[in-house]
């Protein structure tokens, strides 16, 4: 019988010798995992042992693009730096099944903690740093965490919060709070936890239209196994330098930053800015022979704004995730680099499932074809039966009695959220889209009011939450508003209160509001007063109304105001 680890490389082996060929990638091994399974233990270390190759790089700027600080550790070096950390971690109280809060940004920590943590069998609940007090509160105690990992900077945030949690700081000390670099004293832990497939690994927290966030719980199979997915798409290779813009709160930094690229045997590598600027990131990409780039179409508009030939580059692939890619991206893209830059489509909840991987043709505007190791099924919305057919067009659905390995568990502490996705033998990502004779699938849009800006998923729920604590709003809702470089922007309908008129200063007040209780990447940049559109029968306000109204909207309304109006 073959070993984890052997199983492990017989799948990555055979995809990394596919690729053009995605008929016989499809037709991949998939790894069979016994009753234990740690992907540290199994994969990480194992390719880890004596290797010197790099394996994470990590690049610090300043305001200005000039290189503050430039990190390179090997496979070797980070096996045994986390061995370390996971060693101190346990000596704090650390064990099997507590769930650890991360509040670190793209450091060298950060990457160290989740490999100790899966050593020790603990599940991790990656968190963006830009989270308020509130969103923290939630996280704890829905969360179950015993345990934060938390950079100086950001415990104060932490402080006014109740709970018996273990508390860690990464760099300064903080009183009260134990010190991160103690770690690198112990001595290195050398034999991790026997995981079972169906032991959490990873907890995400993702927007919903009409709730709180709901937790999508992953194995420690789930996302280790099911990137190799990812990785196909992806395109990597070992040796290769990948570099994906993401922050460590969101499923695609575990995606492009964590499994992909150390399945591939590629080093991770990070460009740290103060505030995103697209020439300093260019250079950086130049003087690092970056091989393979994925950034959301966001960035990739930024890019274009520099000359793209004014560098040489290593580009090899070239990837776009998280929002639809513009056909003008590619064709400017390929007209500088000679590369085509490949769509690609999947949640927080599952792996890679479609994409254009590379060596296969790359049709204008479509996501692609099923990655390895998914079927994808187009249901009718109203039947809920699989659409056959060309030109198919419905809810694109993956069925479970071909489970893929990358599909979450379920949602956490909601079991009525985990049946009605997994409904009728079928996981419903509420996503359409539309399949042509060749089976590509092209995105059409989501079937619920969750939307994308700069690449961070938005609940409208979220947001108007805290709108309508606003004593001027009766009523609010937030929809996507057309914005050339973010894609959308949040923009908020507002209705006022009795007394309340419909005036600059108090667009501006609601505005300050909303910006001192938002996370900065859920900020509200428009608003506009106006009487809310509702269904005759429930009263519901018909987002889908305002959506389509923003959609063509050729002219501000005299009632709107912008951010921009207020900065000086």
């Amino acid at each position: 019988m073959r070993t984890a680890t052997e199983e492990f490389r017989r799948a990555r082996d055979h995809l990394l010798s596919s690729y053009g060929d995605l008929p016989r990638a499809r037709a991949f091994p998939r790894p069979v995992i016994g009753e234990t399974f740690n992907w540290v233990a199994d994969w990480f270390d194992a390719i880890a042992e004596g290797n010197h190759a790099t394996a994470l790089r990590v690049v610090d700027l300043d305001k200005q693009g000039a290189l503050v600080a430039d990190t390179a550790l090997s496979f070797a070096e980070l096996a045994e730096r986390s061995q370390r950390v996971a060693q101190w971690l346990r000596s704090a109280g650390v064990r099997r099944g507590d769930r650890i809060l991360l509040m670190l940004g793209n450091r060298v920590e950060l990457w160290e903690s989740v490999l100790a943590a899966f050593r020790l069998g603990c599940t991790v609940i990656p968190t963006a740093v830009q989270l308020t007090p509130a969103d923290l509160a939630d996280r704890l105690e829905r969360g179950g965490v015993a345990h934060v990992i938390a950079e100086t900077d950001l415990t104060p945030k932490l402080e006014e919060l109740n709970g018996g949690w273990t508390r860690i700081a990464v760099g300064p000390p903080v009183p009260g709070w134990r010190d991160y670099q103690q770690a690198y004293a112990a001595d290195p832990l050398r034999e991790a936890v026997r995981t079972g497939p169906e032991d959490l690994s990873l907890i995400y927290f993702t927007s919903g239209t009409t709730s709180l966030p709901k937790m999508v719980g992953h194995t420690s199979v789930s996302y280790p196994v099911g990137h190799l997915s990812t990785m196909y798409w992806l395109g990597l290779r070992p040796g290769d330098v990948h570099l994906n813009i993401s922050s460590p709160g969101w499923g695609k930094w575990a995606w492009s930053n964590l499994f992909s690229p150390w399945n591939a045997e590629a080093t991770v590598m990070v460009v740290n800015q103060p505030r995103f600027a697209a020439r300093p990131l260019l250079e950086m990409m130049s003087r690092c022979a970056v091989t393979s780039f994925c950034a959301p179409a966001t960035v990739w508009r930024s890019l274009l704004r520099e000359d793209l030939t004014r560098l040489p580059m290593s580009l090899r692939e070239a990837v776009a995730a998280g929002e639809p890619l513009d056909w003008e991206v590619v064709r400017r893209v390929r007209e500088a680099w000679g590369i085509t830059v490949r769509d690609g489509y999947g949640q927080t909840e599952t792996t890679a499932s479609i994409g254009n991987p590379p060596g296969m043709p790359n049709g204008d505007g479509t996501l692609g074809w099923a990655m390895p190791g998914y079927e994808v099924t187009l249901l009718d919305p109203h039947t809920g039966a699989p659409i056959q057919g060309d030109a198919a067009e419905g809810e694109i659905c993956l069925p479970l009695a071909a489970r893929p390995l990358g599909l979450m568990v379920g949602y956490l502490g909601d079991a009525e959220a985990t049946a009605r996705s997994m409904r009728d033998g079928y996981y419903h990502t509420g996503d359409f889209a539309t399949r042509d004779t060749d089976g590509r699938f092209t995105f059409l849009g989501r079937g619920d009011d969750v939307f994308k800006a700069s690449d961070y998923r938005i609940s409208p729920f979220e947001l108007e939450s805290v709108l309508l604590q606003h004593p001027a709003v009766q009523d609010a809702a937030v929809v996507p508003s057309p914005e050339p470089l973010r894609l959308a922007v949040p923009k908020a309908y507002v209705t006022l209160a009795a007394g309340y008129l419909p005036e600059a200063q108090i667009a501006r007040h609601i505005l300050a509001h909303a910006r001192e209780h938002l996370a900065p990447y859920k900020r509200i940049r428009r608003i506009e007063f106006a009487d809310l559109p509702k269904t005759t029968v429930s009263g519901k306000t018909q987002r889908a109304e305002l959506r389509k109204r923003e959609a063509q909207r050729a002219s501000r309304s005299a009632q709107e105001w912008w951010e921009e109006d207020f900065q000086n």
